[in-house]
């Protein structure tokens, strides 16, 4: 008994580095995927920058929503470079170790983004609920410091609770294997690496994703439900096209992030598998993001007229 607790001490210590596996179980493919999400990564960089763009130097576009457009559009730029790049770079070099402190503020700023996505697609959806539901009190409302704070209480929502739950984590002892099956440091493979007891850390996991998960959704939802209300009581078809058309785009973009975020980390702890948690993983950290601007921009027609401009000057 007090050689396998020395054991377990030494291998404790030696714990300074993880190995990121990423997509290794796949090696004839290294070189595709390092092609792929690299195209994906200029895409998103390129897309999301030029919709940030417009919605600044762009007079039209000087409007609440814009506003919120050009902030998630510098969020997505934010929370896709905390993973691609390292990514890319285990790709390219094989060299997969991540240090223990790397690997805890990656997870920490991942998590912390993430809670800010729920949050601003949550503002952005009671935006549109004013716009369409109460248009006469909207810019009285919405005004320019109520946007600012808003925005700002999106981003700075999750960050305590995320900094909490980060070091609840990377206090725990792992004695065990340092290999993550995963392309970057993630709660869930992470405790799979803890020896010991892990309940509470699943009870805080649920807890976290419950309130920043669940409740911005619910949110998105009451006011959906409202805005869909008001439309089907308007008297022209013209008029019922053009509200939907509006938020379309946001509710596309809400139905890619928070599938794929609440079936990862709400489903129970029996269906969780590494292939699956990777797949997910990818449609909220990659393909949301990559699919933002296209989705914004195809199906609106002041994006549309705003590129143009800017493609002429």
């Amino acid at each position: 008994m007090r050689h396998q607790k020395q054991s377990q001490e030494e291998n404790l210590t030696e714990m300074v580095e993880f190995v990121l596996l990423g997509f290794c179980d796949v090696p004839h493919l290294q070189w595709l995927l390092f092609g792929l999400f690299l195209a994906i990564y200029v895409i998103i960089l390129l897309g999301n920058g030029t919709i940030l763009l417009i919605t600044k130097v762009d007079s039209t576009l000087q409007t609440p929503m814009y506003f919120f457009l050009g902030n998630f559009s510098f969020l997505e730029i934010c929370y896709v470079s905390l993973t691609l790049p390292r990514m890319l770079a285990n790709l390219g070099t094989q060299r997969r170790t991540i240090s223990l402190v790397a690997c805890a503020t990656q997870m920490c700023c991942v998590l912390t983004l993430g809670a800010t996505e729920c949050f601003l697609l949550a503002v952005m959806a009671c935006d549109r609920y004013l716009a369409i539901c109460n248009p006469l009190h909207y810019p009285l409302i919405m005004n320019h410091k109520v946007c600012i704070q808003l925005v700002a209480g999106s981003w700075l929502s999750g960050v305590p609770v995320q900094i909490g739950q980060t070091f609840w984590i990377f206090s725990l002892p792992f004695c065990g294997s340092n290999k993550i099956n995963h392309f970057f440091c993630d709660i869930r493979p992470l405790l799979r690496l803890a020896c010991g007891e892990t309940f509470m850390n699943e009870v805080m996991v649920y807890g976290a994703a419950v309130l920043l998960v669940s409740v911005p959704f619910l949110l998105i939802l009451i006011s959906y439900s409202k805005i869909i209300s008001t439309v089907l009581k308007l008297p022209s078809a013209t008029s019922r096209t053009k509200a939907f058309s509006t938020c379309s785009s946001h509710l596309t973009v809400v139905m890619l992030f928070f599938g794929s975020a609440i079936i990862t980390y709400l489903r129970s702890n029996n269906s969780h598998s590494s292939g699956t948690d990777k797949v997910l993983s990818l449609f909220y950290t990659i393909v949301t993001p990559m699919f933002n601007p296209l989705i914004y921009s195809l199906r609106n027609k002041d994006v549309i007229r705003a590129l143009r401009r800017l493609v002429c000057k």
